[in-house]
């Protein structure tokens, strides 16, 4: 088999990749054009048989559109993700604060491929990635990957943690921690992962992601899981991913918070009017200061009934920072 009969074999893969980079709805290929652009990749075709090739590339699925105008061409009219999604994903991809501003771009690059060149151009130009938060953990995917095999394969996994000290650099927690993974969340614009810890056997414990290292599955299997457990109703009680206490708690708001309420708690909490300016309602919380701090921010309009205990200890907090000189 010669070089050229080689290449003559890969038409149907040229014609493909052409359709897929150069045409859309707004960006159409004669015939004539298609034939210079195949002679770039050293392959001679001709009319009769291009309108074949193109038959059959139909047939196979692609949703290419014969145009008639003053000459017939044709464009590519749909593909796996459309413009406005691909625009979205990319929107995810920069703004991610899990990603590193490197990978960020990577993935970019690998997005704007699944666009026409020309559509490609607008998701370039509507990004931007430079000066926004990003992480600083590089293998932060590959740490994600690892973690949803372990979860899958149900094994335990083990792992360095560390923290960042005023210098910046990392200073990693005592000894490898062991737990057994149960699921992967998004709260904050940052992965955390839910697990089993051994040292906190009695309830469950957050890790961030980007701050974990060295992930290894190990061959034990996972701690099993309690079959009331609800991974929707863990997130609504947890504030900033803190594994505290888990308590009861009635709250007091405003009319106005409703929204709020429903979007931190869920459309199925029981909201029961108090009055004709407020509501109440009955929920699960880990209390501690990321939850005191979140209902901080609606001061007067909110309020802790019961229990005691929990509203005192959100009364001290309070008075702690008042009298702090």
């Amino acid at each position: 088999m010669t070089e050229k009969t080689s290449v003559q074999k890969l038409k149907m893969l040229y014609l493909y990749n052409i359709f897929m980079k150069y045409t859309d709805e707004e960006h159409y290929l004669t015939i004539a054009e298609i034939i210079e652009m195949l002679k770039e990749y050293g392959i001679s075709a001709e009319r009769k048989t291009l309108y074949n090739d193109i038959q059959l590339l139909k047939e196979f699925g692609l949703d290419i559109i014969m145009n008639n105008g003053k000459q017939y061409s044709y464009y590519l009219a749909s593909r796996d993700f459309e413009l406005p999604e691909l625009k979205l994903l990319a929107d995810a991809v920069a703004s991610s604060r899990f990603l590193t501003d490197k990978k960020s771009r990577e993935l970019l690059r690998k997005i704007e491929g699944l666009a026409s060149v020309h559509e490609g151009n607008q998701i370039n130009r509507q990004v931007y990635v430079t000066n926004r938060v990003k992480s600083m953990n590089e293998r932060i995917y590959l740490n994600v990957d690892i973690i949803h095999r372990a979860i899958q394969e149900k094994k335990q996994i083990s792992f360095k943690y560390f923290d960042y000290d005023l210098n910046k650099k990392k200073r990693y927690r005592d000894g490898l921690r062991i737990a057994s993974p149960f699921a992967l969340t998004w709260d904050d614009e940052r992965y955390y992962l839910v697990a089993f810890y051994e040292k906190r056997p009695e309830n469950y414990t957050n890790f961030r992601v980007d701050r974990m290292e060295e992930i290894v599955i190990l061959e034990d299997k996972v701690a099993k899981v309690p079959k009331n457990f609800s991974l929707s109703e863990y997130m609504n009680s947890t504030f900033s991913m803190f594994s505290g206490e888990i308590c009861d708690v009635k709250l007091r708001f405003q009319n106005s918070l409703v929204n709020v309420v429903i979007d931190r708690f869920g459309k199925n909490v029981i909201i029961i009017p108090d009055g004709d300016e407020h509501f109440t309602v009955n929920v699960q919380v880990r209390t501690g200061a990321p939850f005191y701090g979140w209902l901080f921010q609606f001061g007067t309009n909110a309020e802790i009934i019961r229990p005691a205990d929990i509203k005192q200890e959100y009364f001290s907090m309070l008075e702690s920072v008042l009298n702090k000189k």
